[in-house]
């Protein structure tokens, strides 16, 4: 392990001050202290990497929607990517109804209340394995994310890379250990706290406000930003693309993402790879058969995803009639609201339609 005993000794002293500043601190979350399995499963699969601020109207519109595990089973898929549309990361969304409806099938419609057995449905890994088990249930299960790592790693000091998987069980048999009896669920989420709140990534931690402050090697030897050690990203692959919004009268054109890789099954707008020329886009689409009336460049936009990031030329095209293309449909506004989820890599030119179908 690579924590010595000194340093889990040490360690053992985080639980008292980290929980009396949660209980002063914590944020009101409408999944907070609800006691409801189904609501901490979907807050935590819709926080992965987003931030809570961005959740809060997310995860109220899902809830009303679909205000039971029962309900979220029996949901068509369209109905459940509009409900996820903005978040990200899709297949999340998917994920989440295969293991809702094996949970109606082998659970009786309940999470068990089991860290393996919910480990073993789809998407659900140690980290929300743990939530699940902690916060709803009670059950002392670590719960060990990047920023529990990155509070543990600089409380201890501790030089190992946080991305290697042995690390990363290091992490979680030490934190298991810290858990207080009787306070799982609020000792894993003031862990989360602090590292949101205090302990930040990407810029200097509030240590002036943090409880763990007297505890903390490295905020004792003012290197905190060594902390946690882990290798460089690796460079994100550039794509160029040309994104055209096509309308005509009250209907835009969208057509269907492949069923597999990125942004499976999301419905977007007529796009081809590289930076095309007016004249170029022209062309294209007259290759499709559709006959353009007038063409307005929009503006630049990019989109950064994990590995890739998409650089767009958007432009504006006014067809002079609604031509069948392979691959989509043209649709009206009331029909896209309802249920056709656009990805978010595509907001930029998306805000606009209200305006731009309405004003040809």
């Amino acid at each position: 392990m690579i924590f010595n005993r000194e340093t889990r000794d040490s360690a053992a002293a985080i639980p008292a001050p980290l929980l009396a500043w949660y209980d002063q601190n914590k944020r009101e979350m409408a999944w907070r202290d609800a006691h409801n399995s189904y609501y901490t499963w979907v807050s935590e699969i819709m926080l992965q990497q987003t931030r809570v601020e961005a959740v809060r109207a997310y995860f109220d519109r899902f809830i009303a929607a679909l205000p039971t595990l029962r309900d979220l089973a029996a949901c068509d898929e369209e109905t459940l990517l509009k409900l996820w549309e903005g978040l990200g990361y899709y297949n999340r969304a998917r994920n989440l109804q295969k293991a809702a409806k094996l949970v109606v099938e082998r659970h009786g419609g309940e999470l068990p209340r089991d860290y393996e057995q919910l480990l073993a449905l789809p998407g659900i890994g140690e980290y929300t394995a743990g939530a699940i088990a902690s916060i709803a249930y009670g059950i002392p299960a670590p719960c060990v994310d990047g920023n529990v790592m990155r509070v543990l790693s600089r409380v201890t000091a501790n030089c190992a890379d946080i991305t290697l998987p042995a690390v990363k069980r290091d992490y979680q048999a030490l934190a298991r250990e810290l858990i207080p009896a009787g306070r799982a669920g609020d000792f894993n989420q003031a862990l989360m706290e602090l590292g949101a709140l205090v302990c930040l990534p990407n810029g200097l931690p509030l240590c002036g406000g943090c409880p763990l402050a007297e505890l903390c090697a490295a905020h004792r030897a003012g290197c905190e930003l060594d902390y946690p050690v882990k290798p460089p990203k690796p460079e994100r692959r550039i794509e160029e693309k040309t994104v055209c919004v096509l309308v005509c009268g009250e209907l835009v054109y969208l057509q269907k993402r492949p069923e597999g890789g990125l942004l499976a099954g999301l419905w977007e707008f007529w796009n081809r790879p590289g930076h095309l020329s007016r004249d170029e886009l022209c062309r294209e689409l007259e290759r499709d058969g559709l006959a353009v009336r007038s063409m307005h460049t929009l503006k630049k936009a990019k989109h950064i995803f994990t590995h890739i990031e998409w650089r767009m030329q958007g432009y504006l095209a006014y067809a002079e009639q609604p031509i069948p293309l392979p691959g989509g449909e043209w649709i009206s506004l009331p029909q896209l609201r309802e249920g056709h989820a656009l990805p978010g890599a595509l907001r930029a030119y998306s805000a606009d339609l209200e305006r731009w179908v309405q004003s040809p």
